[in-house]
């Protein structure tokens, strides 16, 4: 009979290791509970200000909840992560910071935001800016094969630090096993977030998750795969969108200069100052490859959904 455990919620890793000694191990099918820090491991807080960016220790940036071991699951099958259920705990923050980010050479300063989510299904950048709060786990993983102390960014074949803002509540995820007993591991999440991540912070917040984990044995994938519960923006279909674009021969330069126009585009329109136009870029406008078989010459497009406009 399927059982349901929780993960100790003071028990964190920060880096990818064969070493780390499971906190957990569990059978297929069962379901975890599990209480994930920020991504910032609460060094940032609902007081902080710009200058908490700086001040930084990134020896403890990206705590994450596990390993978890799924008895019986071996390199050559899948495990299936089912998001069964996701809740913040009550706030969040999303911040520029120097050096990283889609324009790290346009922003170089430190900026954060605060957010209060216990208003209800929505973060107000601004009275008439409403961003659909839709949770997810930022980071779920398995153990890379011969990993030792491996960062948690950027992702890999095993999962990890995906980002994908489609794994929310009813979604599965399959990861492909690289070690015995899968070590999976979480944290990293997010309450909102456009595809892109262009800022390079989504509306990081503690969470709450609940998540089946089940071995599908002799099921080979060479990457992370996933299927989600139904439309990919049903919060702001119910509007239209606004979009930029960038042309050229680079997929990256491309995305580059269609954030710069939406960021130009929203300073002009809605008076924001650029730095909250590309918080709200990273947070609900998607990037999307509009055109990749023009030889030299792609459509990497930029879309605001215009229902959090107010």
């Amino acid at each position: 009979m399927a059982q349901t455990h929780y993960v100790p919620s003071d028990q964190v890793h920060y880096a990818w290791d064969v070493g780390n000694d499971p906190v957990l191990s569990i059978d297929s099918g069962d379901t975890i509970v599990v209480h994930t820090r920020d991504v910032s491991d609460n060094q940032i807080g609902p007081q902080s200000q710009s200058e908490t960016i700086a001040s930084l220790d990134w020896s403890r940036v990206y705590p994450l909840a596990g390993p978890v071991e799924v008895r019986g699951a071996q390199p050559g099958d899948t495990l299936a992560v089912e998001v069964l259920d996701l809740h913040t705990q009550g706030w969040g923050w999303t911040a520029i910071i120097p050096g990283l980010g889609l324009l790290s050479e346009d922003f170089s300063e430190p900026y954060l935001r605060l957010f209060d989510l216990t208003g209800g299904d929505v973060a107000h950048l601004r009275e008439d800016i409403a961003i659909p709060i839709d949770p997810f786990l930022g980071t779920m993983g398995v153990c890379p094969a011969g990993a030792r102390e491996q960062p948690v960014m950027p992702p890999g074949t095993f999962g990890g630090n995906l980002d994908t803002r489609q794994l929310t509540r009813g979604a599965t995820l399959y990861l492909p096993v690289q070690v015995d007993g899968a070590l999976f591991s979480c944290g990293d999440a997010h309450a909102a977030q456009g595809d892109g991540e262009v800022c390079v912070t989504g509306l990081e917040s503690p969470m709450y998750a609940a998540l089946r984990l089940s071995v599908e044995k002799g099921r080979p994938i060479p990457a992370p795969q996933y299927v989600t519960r139904g439309p990919l923006t049903p919060r702001v279909d119910r509007g239209g969108w606004y979009a930029t674009t960038g042309v050229g021969p680079d997929l990256y330069a491309g995305a580059q200069e269609a954030v710069r126009a939406m960021i130009d585009h929203l300073a002009g329109t809605r008076g924001l100052s650029p730095e909250d136009a590309y918080v709200l870029s990273s947070l609900c406008v998607d990037l999307r490859i509009s055109e990749i078989v023009d030889a030299g010459q792609y459509v990497v497009s930029a879309l605001l959904p215009l229902a959090v406009l107010r």
